[in-house]
């Protein structure tokens, strides 16, 4: 019995895909008489910047904006200062680096390598935390 519906669902599988490659690609997918220009110029109103509406838009937000009175733009500027980049600024920055100090680490005379070859003492330079850490703005970095 299940032999049969796999048999039937395997005749109706093979049957859709044969009707299907059967279909032209005219008749699937049909052309219109218009162009790609045509078609853009329907949607955007005949012109490349968006058509007459958007047009209508701008002016529309132009004639709600007001200009700026002088206590406006000093306000502003006043708000601002802070987070502009000034060398001020650059001087004093908002985020302070936090102390990491510098270990200095002396290397004594070895011999290194396969075939032992002298090197000399040497002094190397490293910080002792592995990242750099930052204070967040307002936070005290001098010792208590």
């Amino acid at each position: 019995m299940p032999r049969i519906w796999i048999d039937a669902a395997a005749l109706l599988l093979a049957a859709t895909l044969l009707g299907g490659c059967a279909t032209s690609k005219e008749k699937l997918l049909p052309h219109g008489d218009s162009t790609m220009l045509d078609i853009w110029h329907q949607e955007t109103g005949g012109s490349a910047g968006g058509g007459q509406a958007a047009r209508q838009l701008l002016d529309a937000r132009q004639g709600l904006r007001r200009p700026l009175a002088d206590a406006d733009v000093q306000a502003a500027a006043g708000v601002q200062a802070r987070y502009t980049r000034t060398a001020q600024n650059e001087i004093y920055r908002q985020f302070h680096r936090l102390p990491n100090p510098d270990l200095v680490m002396y290397v004594f005379p070895h011999l290194a390598g396969t075939d032992p070859v002298p090197v000399p003492g040497y002094s190397t330079v490293f910080p002792l935390y592995q990242r750099v850490q930052y204070a967040m703005p307002g936070e005290r970095v001098e010792d208590y």
